[in-house]
């Protein structure tokens, strides 16, 4: 599993990866953060970070899913690497951005990665810029997606920087990246991200992308496909 936290106000990061008995490796993003002098920790190592702060450690059959097995098991099968965004429930990656009430934005993403990737391999998820990036000046963004190309565009700094080097709103530049930039790179996948103003966008070139968001005095929305 792996996970990453950043805060915009201090540009400040912790990012985890190739960790399998933590229970919340957000929670050690986090602590990584808080209490290291470090932005990302892999392995035995992160684990005995871990278990050093207190974290719960739980053994493999904790984190068993049947349905998750099963797609794992197709998979197999058909020898592929695949996303889970076009299946009837989706327990993939999971994503939030938020811009709390003294102005300050924050991005956190927690992922297993690809159904049926290769042993060792690190996707977009805990790399900050690539699917994880907070900037108060500009936005939050949290990327859900086959990480290999998210990892190339730098997806979620990109977004930013068109917005702050070009002057893009944050649509505009998320529709730049997810809808052109990907699209013509061959990715499939999306994110969510909200600017400095609380404005989100959840854009996405899949078939679908499970959201939420809600904005002060409005009711909560959720939505599925497009």
């Amino acid at each position: 599993m792996e996970a990453a936290i950043m805060t915009g106000h201090d540009l400040q990061a912790g990012t985890v990866t190739g960790v399998r008995s933590v229970r919340n490796p957000v929670t050690l993003a986090r602590h990584v953060m808080h209490h290291s002098d470090f932005v990302m920790m892999s392995g035995e190592g992160a684990e005995e970070f871990a278990s050093r702060q207190g974290l719960p450690l739980e053994p493999d059959e904790y984190f068993f899913s049947q349905l998750r097995h099963d797609q794992w098991q197709r998979a197999l099968k058909r020898d592929q690497v695949t996303l889970d965004h076009s299946d009837d429930k989706k327990f993939g990656t999971v994503g939030a951005v938020a811009l709390d009430s003294q102005g300050n934005l924050a991005a956190a993403t927690s992922t297993g990665g690809l159904t049926n990737k290769k042993y060792g391999r690190i996707g977009d998820s805990p790399v900050i810029g690539a699917g994880t990036y907070a900037n108060n000046a500009t936005c939050a963004v949290s990327c859900t997606g086959y990480g290999e190309y998210f990892l190339r565009a730098l997806v979620a700094h990109d977004i930013s920087s068109l917005m702050e080097y070009k002057g893009l709103t944050l649509q505009q530049a998320c529709d730049a990246v997810v809808q052109h930039k990907l699209v013509e790179m061959g990715a499939e996948g999306g994110l969510i991200a909200v600017d400095k103003t609380g404005m989100p966008v959840l854009s996405f070139n899949s078939d679908g992308m499970y959201r939420g968001w809600v904005r002060k005095g409005e009711e909560p929305s959720v939505a599925m496909f497009k």
